[in-house]
């Protein structure tokens, strides 16, 4: 735990402290920043408050007084639920502005893990209760050197793998010696994943590959029994996402799309320079804030590509926000650029990573662009190859 770094980010944000609960592992944000192990046998409440200035307290029920003891402060305990109140609102006292994984109205679904009661505990003490987002970044998404390293290194090996699978497609769409041989998606899922542990890579489910209008189901899951076949002439989208095969590294998450044995049609050629165009506006957005030492949030961002998007009216669309965080986790606890499935406040931090990958869905067929960018102090940019034109596989 970073106890010293904590303290000095509540007094930046004017927090006065920072309540951590917890039962039966409902938050594992709390294990992951105070270094708690995420195995323990955990079966009744624990609270763990660290201000932003003095020492910790902890409050933690009889049975289970141990939970804690890894963490620095003073403890109380508990066994019955008035011992509990009132323990918590002795641990709560000095404080009037609480942090906790709270989001107002649930807008930020991903860090608001505390239950409805215990907000209302605490207001009950005269507490005013804020979210803990930012704080959630800051600790969770923020990337260090050797982690930034590891992004390349994952971005090296799959923009590698990602071009020779498209050839890999033709190879089989288009054999040497013209006999008839059968692909599918799910036969280059296969071919990939192999791929990828040769490359000494790790992943979570996945990669896609998707064809025709399967490409604009943008969760589409090839399976072995309903996969397509792939043909000349189809339409394809191969999502593919990995980090080396290595304790805390960072993702890597591209989408490219390409034709097969064939040159785009114009509703095709439309739609990519349109998505192209909403990618390159959010990533020029991010560059120029950082450059200018602006602070930007998610939503800002996802605002600058679904502008580019509507403007050329495909709006209705483009149906999930414009981008991810990306960590350890492939979708991590940082900012995403997103105005649309939520109101994403949130800063972009230095050193964070993150996707961009707007998209537009149509009935034959959807086309999203991805890229990976890297915030750097005074910096942005995209970590890989960038999709200027659709593959001609």
């Amino acid at each position: 735990m970073q106890l010293e770094a904590i303290q000095a980010a509540l007094r930046e944000q004017k927090m006065d402290a920072w309540l951590f609960y917890d039962h039966h592992h409902r938050d594992p944000i709390a294990y992951r920043i105070l270094g708690l192990p995420e195995g323990a046998h955990v079966t009744r409440r624990w609270y763990y408050l660290i201000p932003a200035e003095g020492e910790p307290r902890k409050l933690v029920h009889r049975i289970e007084s141990g939970r804690l003891d890894a963490l620095p402060g003073s403890k109380g305990v508990y066994s019955s639920w008035q011992e509990l109140e009132a323990g918590l609102g002795a641990m709560a006292s000095p404080y009037k502005c609480i942090a906790l994984q709270y989001s107002p109205r649930n807008t930020i679904m991903y860090v608001s893990l505390v239950d409805a009661g215990t907000v209302e505990v605490l207001r009950g003490f005269g507490k005013t209760v804020v979210t803990s987002a930012d704080l959630v970044s800051r600790f969770e998404a923020v990337l260090s050197q050797e982690q930034i390293a590891s992004h390349y290194e994952a971005q090296a090996a799959l923009d590698d793998i990602l071009a020779e699978g498209f050839r890999e497609i033709g190879r089989r769409v288009r054999p040497m010696f013209g006999e008839d041989v059968r692909v599918t998606e799910y036969d280059i899922v296969q071919w990939l994943q192999e791929a990828m542990r040769r490359a000494d890579l790790t992943w979570e489910n996945g990669p896609n590959v998707s064809v025709n209008e399967n490409s604009a189901d943008s969760h589409y899951e090839p399976t072995p029994e309903g996969a397509k076949q792939i043909h000349n002439g189809d339409f394809v989208l191969i999502d593919i996402w990995a980090r080396k095969n290595r304790p805390g590294t960072c993702y890597y998450d591209i989408t490219w799309t390409g034709v097969v044995g064939r040159e785009p049609s114009e509703r095709e050629q439309k739609v990519f320079e349109t998505v192209k165009a909403a990618r390159d506006a959010a990533a020029s957005a991010v560059c120029e804030a950082f450059e200018k030492n602006l602070p930007i949030a998610g939503w800002q961002v996802d605002d600058a590509a679904r502008g580019v998007i509507a403007n050329a009216s495909f709006g209705e669309f483009f149906t999930h926000r414009t981008g991810h965080n990306i960590g350890n986790i492939l979708h991590g606890n940082g900012a995403n650029l997103d105005n649309l499935e939520t109101h994403d406040e949130r800063l972009i931090l230095p050193n964070t990573c993150f996707s961009v990958e707007p998209g537009i869905y149509l009935d034959a067929f959807g086309i999203r662009s991805e890229l990976n960018m890297m915030a750097t102090p005074g910096r942005a940019s995209a970590t890989g190859r960038v999709q200027q034109e659709l593959v001609r596989i």
